[in-house]
C-alpha cells in the first residue's frame, strides 16, 4: 500500500513564492536576503496554521542556498537545498519548546550554537512555540540572543506574543502573521484539488475555507476529510451534511418571514434547526453574520466585504434590496445582545425565541408614538377641584347655589340668625386629601358682611359687563405647594437643561411674609444668573398651577455661613450627636452604620 500524506504536508510551500496569504512578508523577507541584509533574531507570530514555521524553514534554506534565484528564491538543486529538502541538512535545528522548556535544554542549544556549520554559511535554529519556555529558561536565553555568534540565527514562532518578556522582544525582529482570508484559502484549495483530480464546488470550498477561521492548516484537513467523505466529488449540500454547518438556505428563508412579520414561522424554522441537532448559539451568530452581510450586499463600495460564491452573492443582493438600513442596524443589535446573554441566560431557548419575535416586529407599523415611551410626567401631591359651573337663573334665585373657590378659608363667615341657612359652600373631597388653608381676605369675604361680598358676586354673575380680571381671583398658597410645583418644572426641563433641573432639585424656595414671593438662595453669582433666567418660566407655571397671578421670584447669593442646601444623614447625625453625646455612644455598642 502506497504510504499517503496529508495535504497540509504534501503540499506545504517550499518556496516564498507558494507561501499564501503572507505576501508583506515573504517579500520583506526575499529583499534582506537579496541585500544581505540579515539580522541574529526573529520572531513569528500569528494564529495558527498561518505559514509561521514554514516561512522559517523556507529562510533557513535560501539563506544557505549556494546558488539562489535572482528574485531572492532557492534553487533547490544545490547539495544545500537538496539536503534541506531530504530532511538531512546540518545547519537547520528546529526545537519544540513546548516539551523542552527547561534551562537544561536551553543550555545544549547554547552548546551547540558554539559549531560552525560545515556546508553552507549559517546555522538556523528554529523555535518553536517558544512562549512555552520557563522563566529561567528565558533568563539563560537572554545572552546567547543578543550577541549570538556570526553564523548562527535564532528564528522564534509562537501563537502567543504577550506572553514572551519584553527583554527577548526587544533583541528580535517582529513579523506578525495574518489570517489567511477566504479568498485566497479557496484559490489554493482549487489548484490542491486539480492536482488531485478531484471535483469541488466553488461553494463548498467557500464553507470549507470559511470554517477553517483563517488556518490554512485546518482548511486542508478538511478539505481531506470531506474528499474521503465525497469519494473525490465535493459537493456543496455534503459539506454542510458533514461538517454540520447551517445552510444559507435557513437564514434566508427566515429573513423572509422577519421581513413579513411572520413570527409562527420564525419559532417554527428555530424549531426545525434545533432538532438538526445545531447550537443555539451558533444559530444566533450565523444570524448575525447574516445581516451583517446584507449590509455589505447594500453599497457596492462594501460589496468586496462579502466572502461567499458567486450563485450565492446573488441572492445577498437581491435579499439586500428588501432590506432598509435602519432594520439592519437594529436586527444585527439585537443578535448581538442575544448572543452576549446566551452563556448566562437560564432559559435559552426561550432568549433566542424572543430575540426572534422582537425582530419579526421590526417592520411592524408603530402605532404608539413611534416606539417612543408616553411621557412620564410629576403628579401633585394635591388635587384641585374644579370649581362648580352654574347658570344664571340659578344664580339669582338662590345665593346658596353660588360658585365658591376649590380651596377652603381659614376663617369660616358666621351668618347671623335671621339669615336663611346656606348650603355647605366647600367641595366635597375624599378622605385623606389635604386642601391648602387660604385665607377669607384674599378671597374678597367679609367676615363682618359675608352677605354683602356674596351680594357682589351674584350681581358680577348677572351683569356680563363685569370683566374677566375683576372676576379673577388668586388662591392663597403655601410653602408646602410652592415645593411641589417646583420640584415638577425641574423633572419636566428638557435634556438640555439637566444640569439646571439638578440645582432646582436641590434648592427649596421659601415663602416670604407676603405670601407671594418666595426667595431662593444660591451659592455662587453664577448659579443666580442661571435661576433668573430660568425665572421666567418658573414664575409663569407657578403662577398657573397655584392659580395666584402675584407670585413672583427674588434669587439672592447665600451669605458667609448660612447653609443653602439640605443636611445630609451624616451631617444630621452630627449636629445631633452634638447636642446629645449620648447618640455616639450608642452607635457604637449597637455597632450601627450610618446609610
Amino acid at each position: 500500500m502506497e504510504n499517503y500524506i496529508v495535504s497540509a504536508r504534501k503540499y506545504r510551500p517550499s518556496t516564498f513564492d507558494t507561501v499564501v496569504g503572507q505576501r508583506a512578508l515573504t517579500t520583506t523577507l526575499k529583499n534582506a536576503i537579496a541585500n544581505h541584509k540579515l539580522a541574529h533574531a526573529y520572531l513569528f507570530c500569528g494564529p495558527r496554521g498561518v505559514g509561521k514555521t514554514t516561512c522559517a524553514r523556507i529562510f533557513a534554506k535560501t539563506i544557505n542556498c549556494l546558488h539562489p534565484t535572482s528574485d531572492g528564491e532557492a534553487c533547490n538543486e544545490c547539495e544545500s537545498c537538496v539536503a534541506f529538502n531530504e530532511q538531512r541538512s546540518y545547519n537547520i535545528h528546529e526545537l519544540d519548546a513546548a516539551s523542552n522548556n527547561s534551562v537544561e535544554d536551553i543550555r545544549s542549544l547554547i552548546e551547540q550554537v558554539r559549531i560552525p556549520p560545515q556546508v553552507g554559511m549559517y546555522k538556523v535554529y528554529i523555535i518553536d512555540e517558544v512562549h512555552m519556555l520557563s522563566q529561567a529558561a528565558f533568563n539563560a536565553f537572554l545572552k546567547t540572543l543578543e550577541e549570538p555568534p556570526r553564523h548562527a540565527i535564532f528564528i522564534l514562532a509562537t501563537t502567543e506574543k504577550h506572553k514572551i518578556l519584553p527583554t527577548i522582544l526587544s533583541r528580535c525582529q517582529i513579523y506578525d502573521f495574518n489570517r489567511i482570508n477566504v479568498n485566497d484559502m479557496v484559490e489554493h484549495l482549487e489548484n490542491v484539488a486539480s492536482k488531485e483530480h478531484i471535483e469541488a464546488e466553488p461553494e463548498a470550498l467557500t464553507v470549507i475555507a470559511q470554517k477553517a477561521d483563517g488556518g490554512m492548516r485546518d482548511a486542508l484537513s478538511i478539505f481531506d476529510q470531506l474528499a474521503s467523505f465525497t469519494n473525490g466529488y465535493i459537493t456543496y449540500k455534503s459539506v454542510i451534511e458533514n461538517l454540520n454547518v447551517l445552510d444559507y438556505e435557513y437564514y434566508f428563508r427566515l429573513t423572509d418571514f422577519i421581513l413579513e412579520n411572520k413570527v409562527s414561522d420564525c419559532l417554527l424554522t428555530f424549531n426545525n434547526v434545533l432538532q438538526k441537532g445545531f447550537d443555539g448559539n451558533h444559530f444566533i451568530t450565523g444570524l448575525a453574520s447574516h445581516f451583517r452581510d446584507l449590509l455589505v450586499s447594500r453599497d457596492p463600495s462594501t460589496l468586496p466585504l462579502l466572502e461567499v460564491g458567486a450563485s450565492i452573492r446573488e441572492r445577498y443582493l437581491a435579499q439586500a434590496q428588501k432590506c432598509t438600513a435602519p432594520f439592519l442596524f437594529k436586527a444585527m443589535k439585537l443578535c448581538n445582545d442575544c448572543d452576549l446573554n446566551y452563556r448566562v441566560s437560564k432559559n435559552k431557548r426561550l432568549l433566542i425565541e424572543l430575540t426572534l419575535i422582537q425582530l419579526a416586529q421590526l417592520t411592524e407599523p408603530d402605532t404608539e408614538g413611534e416606539g417612543r415611551s408616553p411621557k412620564q410626567v410629576l403628579k401633585p401631591v394635591f388635587n384641585q377641584a374644579q370649581p362648580v359651573q352654574v347658570s344664571q337663573p340659578a344664580a339669582q334665585a338662590s345665593v346658596a347655589s353660588e360658585p365658591q373657590p376649590a380651596y377652603q378659608p381659614s376663617v369660616q363667615p358666621k351668618p347671623a340668625q335671621a339669615s336663611p341657612v346656606h348650603a355647605n359652600p366647600l367641595p366635597k373631597t375624599d378622605a385623606g386629601k389635604k386642601i391648602p388653608v387660604m385665607k377669607a381676605g384674599s378671597m374678597n369675604i367679609s367676615i363682618k358682611r359675608p352677605h354683602a361680598a356674596q351680594t357682589n358676586a351674584v350681581q358680577a354673575n348677572a351683569n356680563p359687563s363685569v370683566s374677566v380680571e375683576q372676576a379673577y381671583e388668586d388662591y392663597i398658597i403655601n410653602e408646602r405647594d410652592l415645593n411641589v410645583y417646583w420640584t415638577e418644572y425641574a423633572v419636566n426641563l428638557p435634556k438640555e437643561e439637566a444640569a439646571n433641573a439638578a440645582r432646582m432639585r436641590n434648592i427649596r424656595p421659601h415663602l416670604l411674609e407676603d405670601g407671594v414671593t418666595f426667595e431662593v438662595v444660591v451659592d455662587n453669582d453664577m448659579v443666580q444668573k442661571y435661576m433668573q433666567n430660568l425665572g421666567a418660566g418658573i414664575e409663569a407655571h407657578l403662577r398657573e398651577r397655584l392659580h395666584n397671578r402675584k407670585i413672583t421670584m427674588n434669587v439672592r447669593v447665600s451669605e458667609q455661613g448660612e447653609n443653602v442646601r439640605a443636611y445630609s444623614h451624616l451631617e444630621r447625625f452630627q449636629m445631633m450627636s452634638k447636642k446629645n453625646p449620648s447618640l455616639l455612644k450608642l452607635k457604637e455598642e449597637l455597632g450601627l452604620e450610618l446609610s
